[in-house]
Formats: C-alpha cells, structure tokens, sequence
C-alpha cells in the first residue's frame, strides 16, 4: 500500500516533524538498560482501584461518563454512544510485565461499543488477546498503515486515517486522529511501518481528547486550535524515566500538565501510570508531581481509581 499522500510518509516509513526531538532508539535502548535499572518503588506499590460491575455504564449511557480501566485503557460514553481506548485486558504484557492491578471492569461487564480506538501498535496499547476477546463484530479507527493487522484477522469494520482525518463513526459523532510525538514497532523489522497519534472524539454532549503515547512539545497547541471546546483531555502522566531516554516519546506530569493548558480542555484526566511497571520513576510519583505542577487548577484534574468513573 502506497502512502505517499501522507505529509508524515518519507522513504518508505512514518515520521514525526524534524522539528520535533529524536529518539536515541537502540544504541540509546541498550545504554538504559545496562546502566542498572533500580528496583521497583515503593516495593509494596499497589495502584488505588475500585471494583466497577458496569451496570451503570451499561445502563446510563446517554450521560457523559469516562472510566479508567487501566493504563492507557478508558471508556468515554456520552448521548447513547460508546467508545474504547487501547483495550489491553491481560494479565501481562506479551507474556512479561505483569499487571499491578486487575482491569477496572471486565470485557463481559462493557456496554456495547460504537468505536475502539488504537494509538499506535506498541503491545501495551495493541493488545492481540483484548482485541480478539472484543468480538471481530467491533468497529475500530486506527493509524494510517495498521488496518491489514485487523483485517489479517478478520476484522472488516476498521477505519484508517491519517493526523487531521475525521470520520463518522456512528449518527452525531466523530473521530479525528491527530499528532502524537511517539514511533511505532512490533517486531524487529516493522520500526514506523504505521503511524501513531491521538484521537479526538466527538459526542452530542462531550467531546474527549485522548493522547495515546506522546513526548512533548508534540501539537498540543494546534490541537486546541483546530479541536476547540475538547471537555476531557486523557493524557499519559508515566513512564517518562529516565528523562534522557524518554523525553522524545513520553511526557513527563509537569509536561502534561503544560500540554493541558495548551489545549484549552476543561478537564485533565491522568492515565498511562501505576498499572504496569514500564521505565524507572518511582510508581506512586506521577499524582503527585501532576499536583504539584498545577497547585491552581488541581480542581480540574480528575484523578481516577483503576475501575472508577467520573460522571459528567
């Protein structure tokens, strides 16, 4: 497949904007994790949750809503509509890094889903096991270049897009991929073989922002411009340690913070920590450095438990 009409397609394979910071990618893999990586911190580390049984999920779902399932895995529903993040369901990631904490609802317990939407294709965001546990019935919008993973699957209903595309997914709603500074890769060979990005999705009464994996500075700003009045911006507040190897690809809590008041949203709501221990900071850190980096607006951070939702 020829992506040639993408501004993000160059030689073969996608790309950030040159502006943007560069990854150190394996020289730069290797250097970290030879260093001598500390241990886990807090030892006894366990994520707050709450036990979520779905009922009224299933039951209000005309009433903006978003939940936190775990990592980079929310449900935002809002005027009878239904959409999923980067479901990842397993106990661990690709058979290795173990859960901290169950998922806060269970596949069986969802309400019927309108979209789910993947950010890119690292395995702790495309999971193989959770998409296949969502039926091949499922709608999915993902990044230019990852449709043919779907498809090879069996998977028919899968809208593709390119940053800035929007789709109708359902009657009065709509999905926009847009930028993310992040890379993609599966295997040995496939590094940037599809793109990454973020999603806007738009309801009748809400409109979410979700970031998927994102270094910073990214688009935050034009992303404000072009999506204006977002309610809820889901952005990722972990695994952003050690800074010199990280800070191209995963924002850190002061950063998202910066990148919230970028976008205008009325409401930050954390995820992408505690629920697997990904890179060095310690786990319990990202709330607070995110609270401390926003003392005047700590009331619009809508810090959720694994499992609990916040109701619009």
């Amino acid at each position: 497949m020829s992506f040639d009409a993408s501004p993000q397609w160059l030689k073969g394979r996608f790309r950030n904007p040159q502006e943007w910071p560069r990854r150190t990618g394996l020289r730069g893999f290797l250097r970290w994790q030879l260093a001598g990586r500390p241990g886990p911190r807090p030892a006894n580390f366990a994520p707050p949750t709450l036990d979520n049984d779905g009922a009224r999920l299933r039951a209000e779902r005309e009433q903006p809503s978003v939940t936190w399932i775990g990592h980079a895995t929310l449900l935002v529903q809002s005027n009878g509509v239904s959409v999923l993040t980067d479901p990842i369901f397993s106990e661990r990631i690709s058979g290795f890094v173990r859960r901290l904490a169950p998922p806060g609802i269970t596949v069986e317990r969802l309400p019927p889903l309108d979209l789910v939407v993947i950010s890119h294709n690292h395995r702790d965001h495309l999971d193989e096991p959770s998409v296949l546990a969502l039926g091949k019935q499922t709608q999915f919008a993902v990044p230019l270049g990852l449709a043919a993973w779907f498809k090879n699957r069996g998977f028919e209903r899968v809208l593709e897009l390119d940053w800035w595309q929007t789709e109708e997914f359902a009657p009065g709603a709509r999905v926009t991929l847009v930028p993310a500074q992040h890379w993609s890769q599966r295997s040995v060979s496939d590094t940037n073989l599809s793109l990454w990005g973020g999603f806007v999705i738009e309801m009748r009464g809400a409109k979410y922002y979700f970031a998927g994996d994102t270094g910073y500075p990214a688009a935050f700003p034009e992303i404000g411009r072009r999506c204006p009045g977002i309610d809820y911006a889901l952005l990722p507040i972990g695994a952003y340690e050690p800074r010199w190897f990280m800070q191209p690809q995963h924002m850190s809590p002061i950063e998202a913070a910066k990148a919230f008041g970028e976008l205008g949203a009325r409401f930050l709501v954390p995820m992408h920590w505690g629920t697997f221990r990904l890179t060095d900071e310690p786990l319990d850190e990202p709330p607070r450095l995110l609270h401390e980096a926003m003392p005047d607006d700590s009331e619009r951070i809508l810090q959720l438990r694994i499992g609990e939702t916040h109701w619009g």
